[in-house]
């Protein structure tokens, strides 16, 4: 009755327990602006075969973030959208074709190093049209590799020291583009999605839930609260990813 959930490779107690999973990580990043992708990658990874991860993550986040947008789409800080977007589609376009890369190790760090500076840095502004560019390139260029990168995003959008509504709209509103387009060049690439779709609307109609949720607590804190707690979830984040890049580069010796 069920087997719409179960792709070939993926049992139904693993694609079951992925519903709830979507739905309480939707509420983690529509409550606290971040971390949820990432949760979600963590856990998929135990569960879906590797060559699928990626894909089916950035299809599921599509829809996940497409549900925050639509919530709060008053809130998205438009003036970021278009260098977002423009640099998202060449940093794709790159991460699609290349062969070449650095180390994971040293991509992580490097990305653990940016996001602590975004945080914490006094003398970082608000970023311009090239900055947001920038990021735009080196998310989705990352993202075709690691999956989740809206810490990355985030850290950028925290510069402009928008409300906590404003944050979460406009980081969702990119993420939805940035995952759009990254499944869009998997598709390109050979990647078939037709024996997920079942699971993936699942998952989407769940973190859609997750979300309604998270957004009546974010409703709920002040901005400073919101950004003392976003502060401190980004830094956690980041030492994760130096412990994950430090254990990747120990493995090379």
């Amino acid at each position: 009755m069920l087997e719409f959930l179960t792709p070939p490779d993926i049992v139904l107690n693993a694609s079951l327990l992925l519903i709830f999973v979507s739905a309480i990580t939707s509420f983690l990043t529509a409550a606290a602006g971040i971390g949820g992708g990432i949760a979600l990658l963590s856990i998929m990874a135990i569960f879906v075969p590797a060559a699928v991860i990626i894909p089916l993550h950035g299809a599921v986040q599509i829809g996940s973030n497409f549900g925050r947008t639509a919530l709060m789409l008053p809130h998205v800080d438009r003036s970021i959208m278009a260098p977002f977007i423009f640099g998202t589609i060449l940093g794709a376009a790159l991460g699609g074709v290349t062969a070449v890369q650095l180390p994971p190790g040293v991509l992580k760090i490097g990305l653990a190093c940016f996001i602590l500076w975004s945080v914490w840095g006094r003398a970082m502004g608000a970023p311009g049209r090239l900055a947001t560019i920038g990021t735009g390139v080196v998310s989705s260029f990352l993202t075709m590799f690691f999956g989740a990168t809206g810490t990355f995003v985030s850290a950028m959008i925290k510069t402009r020291k928008l409300g906590r509504m404003e944050h979460v709209a406009t980081h969702s509103a990119c993420m939805v583009a940035q995952h759009a387009i990254k499944v869009m060049v998997f598709g390109l690439l050979g990647f078939s999605f037709a024996p997920y779709l079942g699971l993936i609307v699942a998952m989407v109609t769940s973190g859609f839930i997750g979300t309604v949720i998270g957004k009546s607590f974010l409703l709920k804190t002040s901005d400073n609260r919101f950004h003392r707690v976003l502060s401190f979830v980004l830094t956690l984040l980041s030492i994760r990813l130096l412990y994950e890049g430090w254990v990747l580069l120990g493995s090379l010796n």
